[in-house]
């Protein structure tokens, strides 16, 4: 297996990303390799001073990035030779399993789909995002924003794309789907709603249990929380921002500790034909590492062989 990762991509890039790199490097097997695209004399500057064997990473040099406020459309056209450029045309032609970058989100979701493309029969693919349960465990929500504006049978998607993570990278049994909305009963909500929700009662691909309020997120009621990406991107940043609040409170919690985004390392693009993981610009060593992990998962748990099985 190798895994790129963009080492240019992020807030703290490259010092964070090598870092995180060598973090996660005793979590890897053997035959599991990081391809580390980007400055290759930067890369391997900050793994000797920290004292590392650089000969544990391959390199794929490129000086070339793609900055946060770019453009999306124009820079992967424009900057082919950028690290987000380079990892998608690694990932094309197999010669990367998966490829996870903190950089660009735009660029991620553009070049997914210039390059490996969208799975066969899947309308718009999502951004899947990780709430944690009072409980223990944790929940999915999709999208996150990738698709700010959906339509039902989207949304219908959304709920196999996130029944097949669920079960898939979380180990969790027919996982209970929920339609976010503004009540319980069916004929609540917007039209996209009350128009989605007898499309996904009637769906068997996945265990439907009905509308979900906000209050709802955290518990059992659901495993999968369905919504467009507007909603989805809205609740996900509220609810990361729990976390800060407790520590700018001087609070300690181990249910909001679940809430720091460097356990989850970043979120993967459902309905595209390869592992593709899109990481927080504010990503830490730590936060690296969880990606990595969460690429490495991807990639084992045959995920996208899943949801191309699914959608035939």
């Amino acid at each position: 297996m190798k895994i790129g990762l963009d080492i240019m991509g992020g807030d703290f890039a490259p010092e964070a990303v090598v870092l995180g790199a060598i973090e996660s490097y005793q979590f890897l097997s053997p035959d599991q390799k990081l391809v580390l695209i980007g400055n290759q004399e930067i890369a391997r500057k900050i793994i000797r001073d920290n004292h590392f064997d650089e000969n544990c990473f391959e390199y794929v040099h490129t000086t070339e990035v793609i900055g946060m406020a770019e453009h999306p459309t124009k820079a992967i056209a424009q900057k082919p030779s950028s690290s987000i450029g380079i990892g998608f045309q690694l990932l094309k032609e197999g010669k990367i399993d998966s490829f996870a970058s903190a950089g660009n989100t735009g660029a991620m979701l553009v070049g997914a789909m210039f390059s490996v493309k969208a799975i066969p029969s899947v309308i718009r693919p999502a951004i899947a995002g990780i709430v944690p349960k009072l409980k223990g465990g944790c929940g999915i929500i999709l999208d996150v924003g990738a698709n700010a504006d959906c339509k039902p049978d989207v949304l219908v998607q959304f709920g196999i794309l996130g029944s097949l993570m669920a079960e898939s990278l979380y180990d969790i049994d027919q996982p209970k789907v929920g339609l976010i909305n503004i009540g319980e009963e069916k004929e609540k909500g917007n039209l996209l709603c009350q128009a989605t929700f007898p499309l996904m009662a009637e769906n068997k691909q996945f265990n439907f249990v009905g509308n979900i309020e906000g209050r709802d997120l955290f518990t059992d009621q659901a495993d999968v929380f369905v919504c467009d990406g507007f909603t989805g991107n809205v609740v996900l940043k509220l609810a990361e921002n729990f976390y800060d609040i407790t520590l700018k409170k001087g609070m300690r919690d181990e249910f909001f500790d679940r809430f720091n985004y460097e356990q989850y390392g970043g979120s993967p693009i459902l309905g595209v034909n390869a592992p593709v993981i899109i990481g927080h610009g504010i990503s830490n060593p730590e936060a690296i590492k969880s990606m990595v992990l969460l690429s490495k998962n991807t990639v084992e748990s045959g995920l996208i062989e899943k949801i191309k099985k699914a959608f035939l």
